[in-house]
């Protein structure tokens, strides 16, 4: 028998996880797949025997939503994390310095005489992004080279940023948390970013010194195939979308999948491909539980996350 629709209560204040089951009975268009995002979200997080990966790029990490991504990796969520290089920019700079809010309609070549980068609705003064970067990373690969490192996976690079960061600096970081709870980073586009950069730079008077990315795959391969039942929460496409599923394919596929887009699919873009896509290249089981969840990860998924820990805190 077909659900009713309910009308959606708020006069009773109810919290962030109740709303979430109210709008997924109110039958509302975006509502309700926020709502089963959310039953979902609390299936793969609350498996303690599901291998849970976590992929998004570097925009949201320039924005707060890096407050939520840390909170799953420092709250023991996560098993992996698969993301780009501008993550480790973002999360370098943000850690000594403040990005600011800006307009999407700022004069842009004002900003660049300026000496401030724009991202979509946010400013980056020049000096906190790419000096900060630049003096920290120069720092760290000259002290890893003293101690004897010749070579670096990228796994070892994160790990080694969020040691140096420090407890202090360190504190809102997603590298500290991850080097705290030896949580895998695997980024497959190191050198695509600030961060690469400098390991080119470094590279230039140290010609010995090399980027390791196999080590990184045999990472996820020994997850992917140790793993009883795998998970993927995915936070918008490229790279790091396409890196999960690839090896989860390895294994038959993803036993669960939450991905949350803003791209269409009507282009043939990974970005774009629903979940549904997936299944047919064995990257997800055709009997998962999948969803696509179309909106800005930015908005959504601070309240998905805090509905879904209410949920499993219950």
């Amino acid at each position: 028998m077909a659900r009713k629709v309910e009308d959606i209560r708020t006069a009773d204040r109810p919290s962030v996880a109740t709303l979430a089951e109210r709008l997924g009975a109110a039958g509302g268009f975006s509502a309700k797949a926020f709502s089963d995002g959310v039953d979902l979200l609390v299936e793969i997080l609350g498996d303690r025997e599901m291998t849970t990966f976590l992929s998004f790029p570097a925009d949201i990490v320039a924005t707060g939503t890096r407050g939520v991504l840390r909170e799953l990796l420092a709250g023991g969520y996560v098993d992996a994390v698969v993301t780009t290089c501008g993550t480790l920019d973002h999360d370098i700079a943000r850690s000594y310095g403040s990005y600011l809010h800006g307009d999407w309609l700022l004069d842009d070549a004002d900003l660049r005489r300026r000496g401030k980068y724009r991202l979509g609705n946010l400013v980056i003064p020049e000096r906190v992004y790419g000096r900060a970067v630049e003096r920290f990373l120069q720092r760290l690969l000259g002290r890893l080279w003293r101690a004897g490192t010749r070579s670096v996976s990228t796994v070892e690079l994160v790990w080694a940023i969020g040691e140096a960061l420090g407890p202090t600096a360190g504190r809102g970081s997603l590298a500290r948390a991850a080097w705290e709870r030896k949580v895998p980073v695997v980024v497959p586009g190191i050198t695509d970013g600030a961060v690469g950069s400098q390991l080119w730079l470094f590279s230039q008077l140290h010609r010995e010194f090399r980027l390791d990315l196999l080590p990184d795959e045999q990472k996820l391969s020994d997850l992917v195939f140790e793993a009883k039942r795998s998970g993927a929460v995915m936070l918008g496409g490229g790279i790091s979308k396409h890196h999960t599923i690839w090896w989860n394919q390895f294994r038959g596929g993803l036993d669960a999948a939450l991905y949350i887009t803003s791209a269409v699919e009507w282009d043939g873009s990974l970005s774009g491909a629903r979940t549904r896509e997936a299944v047919s290249w064995g990257k997800i089981k055709p009997r998962a539980r999948h969803l696509t969840l179309d909106g800005d990860v930015t908005v959504l998924f601070p309240f998905m996350v805090a509905a879904a820990l209410e949920r499993l805190r219950r």
